[in-house]
């Protein structure tokens, strides 16, 4: 395992993802999650959603990868939790870009606090995302 510094304040490279119908389609097979507000506009409108929305754990799962890349051993993250705040509302046509960042708040003990952005258009989709990761 390579060596791992952090400082405090330090940003973390941030990606793009551009999640589709057919994203949410191969995740709910792979994780068995086969809710039709994840593929079914007419279920979606039923509960009054926009559109069909991303599952949440996809969005959570993703946005830990700004901590992964940068740790580069994801056996270093040693706790993540998140808050849903907003849906990723992904229309049939084109899809959704979600814009993920992270940014060290503190480092105690060998261990660095990552906070984790995750922002669709102008809305934050995740609250109170934060990793705690190993040093050294």
């Amino acid at each position: 395992m390579t060596t791992l510094e952090a400082t405090e304040g330090q940003a973390l490279a941030g990606f793009t993802r551009t999640f589709t119908r057919a994203d949410l389609v191969r995740y709910a097979g792979a994780s068995g999650d086969f809710n039709p507000i994840h593929w079914s506009d007419a279920a979606a409108a039923s509960l009054g959603l926009p559109d069909v929305i991303a599952h949440g754990m996809l969005t959570m799962g993703t946005a830990l990868r700004v901590v992964t890349d940068w740790a580069g051993d994801p056996g270093r993250v040693l706790s993540y939790s998140v808050r849903f705040t907003k849906p990723v509302v992904v229309p049939a046509d084109g899809g959704a870009d979600v814009r993920f960042a992270g940014t060290v708040t503190k480092v105690a003990d060998g261990v660095a606090t990552v906070a984790i952005e995750a922002v669709c258009g102008d809305t934050k989709v995740l609250g109170a995302a934060v990793a705690e990761v190993l040093l050294g």
